[in-house]
């Protein structure tokens, strides 16, 4: 991320964005469970939204410096923070209720990487569980935005296709302007 990102997600607009708006579409209609994974986290605008929401967070971060800073400030909570790869999760399959990745897709190097990461989301949840996303559209404002700072978008159209392949069912995608939101579920073992 560059420095206006780590800037603007570290702001208190960002918080309250994220617990007034974001959170609220992302989850309408849907249940966390007990245990979410928070892909990363960054600051942590929104582990400390999910925990006011599910019983247990677990937060997954790229970058040390928010790793140390995250966990300093969720030490004595039920949140655990973990330094780790979206495509590469460092977890043992079916650990967690439900997987939420915020602002974090487009920055994986690849649609290849992104699609490893799909498949450890899948991988992770418990049959049953949910995945949820929220992501921003390819625009030249939003390429603006991220010079100096890895900028893959998901297309809305592809995530569909693209989640159904690694396993989820109930694939659901919400565009709102320049935004879009994903829901999908780990069905249950037959």
């Amino acid at each position: 991320m560059n420095k206006f990102e780590n800037w603007f997600c570290g702001s208190s607009l960002w918080r309250f964005v994220t617990e007034r708006k974001l959170l609220p579409w992302i989850l309408s209609g849907y249940a966390l469970g007990d245990h979410v994974l928070a892909v990363g986290a960054g600051p942590g605008a929104t582990t400390h939204e999910l925990l006011r929401r599910a019983g247990r967070v677990t937060s997954l971060e790229y970058d040390p410096a928010f790793v140390a800073k995250l966990a300093e400030r969720h030490k004595a909570t039920r949140v655990t923070v973990v330094r780790g790869d979206a495509a590469t999760l460092p977890f043992p399959d079916h650990t967690f209720s439900s997987v939420v990745a915020v602002l974090v897709l487009h920055h994986l190097r690849s649609q290849a990487q992104q699609n490893e990461a799909f498949q450890e989301f899948h991988r992770v949840l418990r049959p049953g569980g949910m995945f949820f996303a929220f992501e921003i559209r390819d625009s030249w404002l939003q390429r603006a935005g991220h010079i100096r700072s890895t900028f893959v978008p998901v297309s809305p159209a592809s995530a569909f296709a693209r989640l159904t392949v690694v396993g989820f069912s109930r694939v659901a995608v919400d565009i709102e302007r320049t935004a879009f939101r994903v829901c999908a579920l780990r069905a249950t073992e037959a």
